[in-house]
C-alpha cells in the first residue's frame, strides 16, 4: 500500500485534526477499487477521499462548503492533484463558485474563473462542486484520464430526496465523474465531530431494492439443476448484492456497480446457456445495458440464448459494445474489461473456481484465479430468487460482520435468524482474508476493524468469535510480515473447549511489540541455494473445511515462492516444512538449511537404521512422517511415539503399494508417491481420496499396525487408494464411483494381506452379495439402482470367472487407447468390448443381464467370439 500511504501523507501534511462542527451536513462517501479515505469520523463515515484514474487524480469532499471552510485540506489536495508541485499551479473554477474563487485568488495559484469546463482551458487542476458537472462528465473524465487533477465537493442526500425515482449511483451528477475512480456520493448523512484517519467498519446502508425488482421481474426461482456444479460468490463490496442464493444463503448469482458500469456474476459458466434461465438473462442484459439499446457481444464459446431482447451477436471483445458476455477464463486482458465497465459498459461473466482450486494445490484462488471465490457446492434442487427487500443486505458479508461486531462488542442479542446467517461468517472471513489485498482500503478497513474487536474483547470466547480472531491473527501476521512480530508456539490449554481445533498443530501468537518475549522468538529461516522456481510449504495438507462445527482451522497450509537465497517463512498453525518443486525440475545435491525449526519424527526407507528411529520418534514436533517406496504417511506424532518396529510398517506399505500398482498395471515406482494424512477433522467423509488421501486421526493408529492390518484389514485406506487409480474412460458416473475403487480393496486384501474378501468387509460376504443381486433383480434391473455394492458385484462375478489377470489386461488395454467415447453409454459398450477381447469370450449377454445399454453394433463386433451363456445372471 506504498502509493496510497504516500498520497495520504501528502494530503494530510501538517494536519492533526479537522474541525467540521458547523451547519453543513456532509454525506458519507463510498469507496471501491483503488480509492482511499483521507478524513473519516469516529463512526467510520468517509468525508474526504482520493483516487487515481488513468494518469490523473481526483479528490472528493463530502460537502461543497469544505472547499472554503478547510483551506489546509484544500491546499494539500491541490498540491497533490498537481503532481506535488504548488508553484505555477493553474486552476479552473466555475464563476458561480465565487467564494472558492476569492479564497484561491488570495493564494499563489493561477486561478481562471470560467463559465463551464472545456477541454481547451489549459489548466492543470479543475475545482468544482458536484451539482453542475453532469453535462460535462465525459469531458471531465477525459481530462483526468489524460493527467489532469479534479477537486470536487458536494453531498447527495438532498438530491436523493428530490429525485426518489432516479438511480443515485449512476445519475447523481457528481457520481457520473467520480464513479470512474471508485468514489461515490451517497444519501447517507456523514456525522460530524471528525478526527483524521480513524478507520472503522460500518454497515454500508446501500439499498438495491429497485435493482432487484428490475432483475427479478417475472422470476420466482432459479432452476439450476443440471451438469454444472457452481462455486459460491463472496459478496463483500459496498456496491455489490446477491441476486440468487441457495437455501443455505450461499450466493451463486450476484450483481454490482463498478465505476459507471455494472457487472453480474454467475458462478458457473454453464448457466449462461440454460434456456430455463433465459427470462432472467433478458432482465440481466437489459439492466447491464442501462437503457442504451446497444449491442450485447458474446465471446466465442458462449452461445447467445434466444429472445434476449437486445441485438446479440458472437464477437470478440470491443469497446463499442454495450454489454460483454464472457467466461471467467476469458483471454481478454482484465484491465481492458475493467476500463470498459468503469466507463459505463455492462459485463456478464460466468465461471467456477472449485476445479481450479483442486488442480492448483497451495495457490491462493482469491489472488490467482481470474474468476470467483472457490467453495464447492453441489446443487440438487432449484433455488429461490432474492426478494427485493432488505433481506438481501442481511446476506452481505459486511452486514454479517457489522452484526458480529455489535454482538461481540456491545452484547447485542441475536435472533435465531441472525445466528443462522452468522454461521457462514467464519468460512467467508477465511476466504475474504485470504485475498491479502493490503493495497486496498476495503480490505484494510475490515482488517483494522477486526483488530479493534480483538483488542477490546480478546480471545477468551469460544466458537465462531475465536475462529475469526484466529484467522485475523493469521492474516494480520502476513500483513506485517516484514516486522516478524512472532512470539511463541504452544498447545492450546486443555480446558479450552476449542482445543480440538489445534489438537495436532502449533499456534503462533502475534504480538505488536517486538520487544516483548524476544527470547521466545520462533521462526523459520531457510537458505535455498541453486534451486529453480520451487515453493516452500508449511503444512502437510490443503484440505479446506466448510463445516458448521470446526475442530481445527478451515485452512492450515501456507506456501511461499522461493524468491531469494535466504527467506523467513511462517504459518500460524505450524506444520511440517516441505520444498515443492515443479514437475519437470530435478533437485539433486542442493543444499537446504532450516534454522530455528522444531525437529519432527521422520522415517525414510533406506536412510535410517532402527537405532536412528528409536530417537527420532521422540522428536518434539506434533506431526510425524514415515516415507516408504511409494507412499508417505503423515499423522499426529503421538500415534508413533511408541512404534518400535518401523521395518514392519515399511514392509506392510511397500507390499500394499506394489499391489496397487500391479492391479493398475502401472510402473512399480510411482511418478509421485501417494500420501495419506490423518488429521483431527477433514473436509468430507470418514476418509476421502486425493493428494493426499485424508482420514481422521482418531483411527490413524491403524496405519502403523501391521498385525491388525493382516487380520482386520485396511479397507478404507485401500478404497481411497483405489479411487486414485480410477480413470474416466472406464468409469460410468454416477454408478461406479464408489464401486470400482473397491477392486483395489479386494485385490490388496487377498493378494497382499492374505485376508479373504468375505472377511475384509461385511458387504462382501456371500450373504450380502447374494442379497444385493436379488434386490437388484427384484427391482427390475434398473441401471439407476446399479451402484456401490450392486455395481461391485458385476466386477466380482467377472473376477471369479476370469481371474485378476483379466482386469490387468483390460486396464493395460485402456493405457494404450488414444480415442474413447465420453458419454456413459458409449463408455459402457467400449468396456464390454474390451473385457470380451481380453478373455476371448463374448460377454454382451452378461452385461445386458445386468441392465447395461449394450448396442447392437457391439454385439456384432463380438459375434465371432464364443458367447458366455452360463454366467451368474443367466
Amino acid at each position: 500500500m506504498s502509493y496510497p500511504q504516500d498520497a495520504y501523507k501528502a494530503l494530510i501534511r501538517g494536519i492533526q485534526e479537522v474541525d467540521l462542527q458547523h451547519s453543513s451536513v456532509p454525506c458519507n462517501l463510498v469507496l471501491t477499487g483503488d480509492a482511499f479515505p483521507v478524513v473519516m469520523n469516529s463512526q467510520g463515515h468517509i468525508l474526504m477521499a482520493a483516487s487515481v484514474y488513468g494518469r490523473g487524480r481526483i479528490v472528493v469532499l463530502s460537502h461543497e462548503t469544505y472547499l472554503t471552510l478547510c483551506p489546509a485540506l484544500v491546499d494539500n489536495a491541490l498540491t497533490w492533484l498537481g503532481g506535488g508541485e504548488s508553484t505555477n499551479l493553474s486552476l479552473g473554477v466555475p464563476k458561480t463558485m465565487k467564494g472558492v474563487v476569492d479564497n484561491l485568488n488570495r493564494s499563489s495559484y493561477q486561478v481562471s474563473p470560467v463559465e463551464e469546463f472545456r477541454a481547451d482551458l489549459g489548466v492543470s487542476v479543475y475545482v468544482t462542486d458536484a451539482y453542475q458537472v453532469g453535462p460535462k462528465a465525459e469531458e471531465l473524465i477525459a481530462f483526468v484520464k489524460a493527467g489532469g487533477g479534479l477537486l470536487i465537493g458536494g453531498q447527495a442526500w438532498w438530491w436523493a430526496s428530490q429525485n426518489e425515482n432516479k438511480n443515485l449511483i449512476l445519475e447523481f451528477p457528481g457520481n457520473k465523474v467520480t464513479g470512474v475512480a471508485g468514489i461515490y456520493f451517497t444519501a447517507q448523512y456523514g456525522k460530524l465531530c471528525v478526527s483524521v484517519s480513524v478507520i472503522l467498519l460500518h454497515s454500508h446502508g446501500m439499498d438495491f431494492k429497485k435493482d432487484l425488482e428490475f432483475l427479478l421481474k417475472g422470476i420466482s426461482d432459479f432452476d439450476i439443476r443440471g451438469d454444472g456444479v457452481p462455486s459460491a460468490a463472496l459478496v463483500h463490496g459496498h456496491l455489490a448484492f446477491p441476486i440468487g442464493t441457495t437455501d443455505k444463503g450461499e450466493a451463486f448469482l450476484a450483481g454490482t456497480y463498478y465505476g459507471r458500469g455494472r457487472v453480474i456474476v454467475v458462478t458457473h459458466e454453464g448457466f449462461l446457456q440454460y434456456e430455463k434461465l433465459a427470462s432472467f438473462w433478458k432482465n440481466a442484459i437489459d439492466w447491464l445495458d442501462q437503457g442504451r439499446k446497444g449491442v450485447a457481444g458474446f465471446e466465442p464459446g458462449v452461445k447467445p440464448l434466444s429472445n434476449l431482447g437486445l441485438t446479440c451477436k458472437k464477437t470478440n471483445f470491443s469497446s463499442e459494445l454495450s454489454v460483454f458476455v464472457c467466461k471467467a477464463y476469458t483471454k481478454v486482458d482484465p484491465e481492458t474489461i475493467q476500463n470498459f465497465v468503469v466507463e459505463g459498459g455492462g459485463l456478464l461473466i460466468g465461471g467456477h473456481a472449485w476445479h481450479w482450486g483442486a488442480t492448483h494445490i497451495g495457490q491462493n484462488p482469491m489472488q490467482d484465479f481470474s474468476g470467483m471465490v472457490p467453495h464447492f457446492f453441489i446443487f440438487k434442487i432449484s433455488y429461490k430468487a432474492n426478494k427485493p427487500t432488505h433481506q438481501v443486505n442481511k446476506l452481505h458479508f459486511r452486514h454479517l460482520l457489522h452484526q458480529f461486531a455489535g454482538h461481540a462488542l456491545e452484547g447485542v442479542e441475536l435472533t435465531k435468524e441472525e445466528e443462522k446467517n452468522l454461521k457462514k461468517l467464519g468460512s467467508e472471513s477465511a476466504s475474504f482474508l485470504r485475498m491479502e489485498a493490503y493495497d486496498n482500503f476495503s480490505y484494510i478497513q475490515i482488517l483494522y476493524h477486526l483488530t479493534d474487536i480483538l483488542k477490546k474483547v480478546g480471545i477468551q470466547q469460544v466458537g465462531l468469535i475465536r475462529l475469526i480472531f484466529c484467522l485475523l491473527l493469521y492474516f494480520k501476521s502476513i500483513q506485517f510480515k516484514k516486522r516478524y512480530h512472532w512470539v511463541f508456539q504452544k498447545y492450546w490449554k486443555k480446558n479450552y473447549t476449542w482445543s480440538k481445533i489445534l489438537e495436532t498443530t502449533f499456534l503462533c501468537i502475534v504480538n505488536s511489540n517486538p520487544k516483548i518475549h524476544q527470547n521466545l522468538l520462533q521462526s523459520f529461516k531457510l537458505v535455498i541455494l541453486g534451486l529453480c522456481h520451487p515453493k516452500i510449504q508449511i503444512g502437510c495438507q490443503s484440505d479446506e473445511l466448510h463445516h458448521k462445527e470446526l475442530w481445527r482451522a478451515p485452512y492450515v497450509i501456507k506456501r511461499f515462492p522461493v524468491t531469494s537465497e535466504r527467506m523467513q517463512v511462517w504459518n500460524l498453525w505450524g506444520g511440517l516444512i516441505y520444498l515443492v518443486a515443479p514437475r519437470d525440475v530435478k533437485v539433486e545435491d542442493e543444499k537446504i538449511v532450516v534454522q530455528e525449526a522444531i525437529t519432527a519424527p521422520y522415517y525414510k526407507s533406506g536412510e535410517f537404521i532402527l537405532s536412528d528411529w528409536s530417537s527420532l520418534r521422540k522428536s518434539p514436533a506434533p506431526w510425524a512422517e514415515m516415507e516408504f517406496e511409494n507412499i508417505i504417511l503423515t499423522a499426529p506424532s503421538h500415534l508413533i511415539r511408541d512404534l518400535e518396529n518401523a521395518l514392519e510398517v515399511e514392509k506392510l506399505w511397500n507390499g500394499i503399494m506394489k499391489g496397487v500398482a500391479d492391479l493398475a498395471v502401472i510402473p512399480q515406482k510411482f511418478v509421485r508417491k501417494e500420501r495419506i494424512v490423518a488429521d483431527v477433522q477433514i473436509s468430507a467423509g470418514w476418509m476421502h481420496s486425493g493428494y493426499p488421501v485424508m482420514m481422521h486421526s482418531s483411527i490413524g493408529a491403524e496405519l502403523f499396525n501391521p498385525q491388525d492390518a493382516r487380520t482386520k484389514g485396511l479397507w478404507g485406506e485401500t478404497h481411497e487408494l483405489g479411487h486414485n487409480q480410477q480413470r474416466s474412460p472406464w468409469e460410468f458416473p454416477p454408478h461406479t464411483g464408489e464401486a470400482t475403487c473397491n477392486l483395489w480393496s479386494v485385490y490388496v486384501h487377498e493378494e497382499v494381506l492374505g485376508l479373504n474378501r468375505a472377511k475384509a468387509h461385511p458387504s462382501v460376504t456371500a450373504a450380502s452379495r447374494r442379497r444385493s443381486v436379488e434386490e437388484y433383480v427384484k427391482g427390475g434391473k434398473n441401471l439407476s439402482d446399479w451402484n456401490v455394492w450392486t455395481a461391485l458385484e458385476t466386477y466380482l462375478q467377472l473376477q471369479e470367472k476370469f481371474g485378476w489377470d483379466a482386469f490387468k489386461k483390460v486396464f493395460a488395454a485402456y493405457h494404450d487407447m488414444t480415442n474413447h467415447p465420453n458419454d456413459k453409454e458409449g463408455k459402457m459398450n467400449l468396456y464390454a468390448e474390451t473385457f470380451s477381447r481380453a478373455v476371448n469370450m463374448n460377454l454382451t449377454g452378461f452385461f445386458k443381464a445386468w441392465g447395461w445399454p449394450i448396442q447392437r453394433a457391439t454385439e456384432e463386433k463380438l459375434s465371432n467370439l464364443p458367447l458366455w451363456t452360463d454366467h451368474p445372471m443367466a
